[in-house]
């Protein structure tokens, strides 16, 4: 919250500067309902200690969450500061419909279109946190132990964040075909570690948040071509919304599987005949919140880098930067725009305002008219303070013309 002094071109002195963050006003924040608590809390924290005053409208696909969430915040925050409106999609268009300061949405791209195009009413800005089809480059690792440990943290990040049904979770992964045969084997093997063989009873693999979204993606699986690739799983348990972790191996690229966010415990296996094919493969598409590669070629690194557009890039792990507080959490281009986390929540809630100040003892001489090419040049030089300059330009001996 401090000031923060800024440098100034000697042609202000004696003059002083600085920003000051002040708070945008009144935020809306409307949250998911795969991490409601944490996408509804954290905003605020940085909101709130900003100096805003925050309504979160809770997702109602979480309605438990979203009544505890209503019960508790009134209990230990200021209702006049942070307030709670629960409801479902028709609360949320009331919501919009008023004007706010700032909204922070976290949710598909399609609802995404709805709040852009209602905050454009009151050119409110906002930050869009939408997800999208997230990689993961799997090189080929030498060392046993680097493979091993790669798809151990490879499955975490796809079937144990909420199976899947996160927007930084991994969507599919990249292999070259020569290596994706030992790549399914280590995964079955490690699938079978981790959940069990029978993952239901095991109670490690979250289920479905509804019906909804367990016959939504029973359809992405319901498609034949899709359905023949599967290597892995591919078990339905309708009454307990629970699908098994499933790996299929090339399905068909303009299948919906491959073109819609996933958002469940499905990991398509796509093969390339190179690796490097994948950095083509990832800009041929929409840019993802998140990319991960598993890989020790540093060349390799510098090129997804480099060549291609994300969120944000994790080298051999996934899903663990969304936990530094020190780095920015957000995406790009269709993966949503905006950032927050610590301190950037903070900067993101905050106008940094300028300021600047002086006194009337000094002025120089050649900042106002009339002009001439001797007063300009004095300017030029004083504001790159070329102390050299000022003195030959006053004594007459530099006479370069501005143009």
């Amino acid at each position: 919250m401090s000031p923060t002094r800024a440098k100034l071109p000697f042609i202000a002195y004696p003059t002083t500067a600085h920003t000051v963050p002040e708070p945008l006003g009144l935020i809306l924040v409307i949250s998911s309902w795969n991490l409601p608590f944490g996408l509804s809390i954290e905003p605020v924290i940085g909101a709130v200690a900003a100096g805003n005053a925050v309504v979160i409208k809770p997702s109602e696909l979480s309605p438990a969450s979203s009544a505890l969430l209503a019960k508790l915040i009134p209990i230990y925050l200021d209702p006049q500061a942070v307030k709670v409106v629960p409801g479902d999609a028709q609360v949320g268009q009331q919501l919009l419909d008023l004007k706010w300061d700032k909204i922070l949405f976290t949710g598909s791209p399609k609802v995404g279109q709805i709040v852009m195009a209602a905050a454009a009413k009151h050119l409110t800005p906002v930050c869009l946190e939408l997800g999208g089809k997230c990689p993961a480059v799997f090189d080929h690792l030498s060392s046993s132990w680097d493979k091993k440990t790669a798809v151990n943290r490879l499955l975490a990040a796809k079937f144990g964040s909420c199976a899947g049904q996160a927007c930084i979770a991994v969507d599919y992964a990249l292999v070259e075909k020569k290596h994706v045969s030992e790549l399914v084997d280590l995964l079955k093997a490690k699938i079978k570690e981790m959940f069990g063989d029978n993952p239901r009873e095991l109670n490690t693999v979250a289920r479905i948040v509804n019906k909804h979204n367990f016959s939504r993606l029973r359809k992405l699986m319901g498609d034949p071509s899709v359905k023949s690739t599967i290597v892995h799983g591919g078990s339905f348990d309708e009454h307990n919304l629970f699908i098994e972790p499933t790996i299929m191996v090339d399905p068909p690229l303009e299948s919906s599987l491959m073109t819609e966010e996933i958002f469940g415990p499905f990991l398509p296996i796509i093969t390339l005949d190179k690796i490097e094919d994948s950095i083509e493969f990832i800009k041929a598409r929409p840019r993802p919140l998140a990319i991960y590669a598993f890989t020790n070629d540093d060349k390799l690194k510098k090129r997804i880098l480099s060549e291609t557009s994300s969120g944000s890039v994790t080298f051999n792990d996934a899903i663990v930067q969304y936990i530094a507080e020190t780095l920015p959490f957000g995406g790009v281009g269709e993966s949503g725009f905006g950032r927050y986390h610590g301190k950037f929540t903070f900067e993101m809630f905050s106008h940094e305002k300028a300021v600047m100040s002086r006194g009337f003892l000094i002025d120089f001489w050649f900042r106002f008219p009339p002009w001439n090419d001797h007063k300009l040049n004095l300017f030029k030089v004083a504001y790159r303070l070329d102390v050299i300059g000022i003195v030959l330009t006053v004594l007459g001996l530099k006479k370069s013309k501005i143009n």
